[in-house]
């Protein structure tokens, strides 16, 4: 299952973006790695989750309000493209009920602000 999450504000101009950054995630028993993440305002990545147990879920609010189900060990692995237009704290979560520590299994996506060029426009 593939979630795509990208404007298409460079689709026709003949440019073609450049590729997503990608980024490996494993869901096990109640963590997430990694379980932080930081990009810079203006990435694309893609985040590709995969299990190393049972089924579980990847909640992200905020960059597109993401929900998938992350397919048990030896299933495969889901993919979301997600455009980090906006700088802040995004808490990401299992959202498929896992054990008793499931509470617990949360991660944050961090989107820094990008730097001023020092210049004058």
């Amino acid at each position: 299952m593939v979630v795509l999450l990208v404007s298409g504000a460079a689709a026709g101009h003949g440019q073609s973006a450049p590729p997503p950054r990608v980024i490996h995630i494993v869901a096990e028993r109640f963590l997430f790695t990694p379980s932080e993440i930081t990009v810079e305002e203006g990435s694309v990545v893609e985040l590709r989750i995969t299990s190393e147990d049972t089924d579980h879920g990847f909640r992200l609010r905020g960059l597109g309000d993401v929900n998938l189900t992350v397919p048990k060990r030896g299933r495969g692995d889901v993919r979301v493209t997600i455009e980090a237009n906006e700088p802040g704290n995004y808490v990401f979560e299992c959202s498929h009920v896992c054990g008793a520590g499931h509470g617990f299994m949360r991660g944050a996506l961090r989107v820094k602000a990008r730097r001023s060029s020092g210049g004058t426009r």
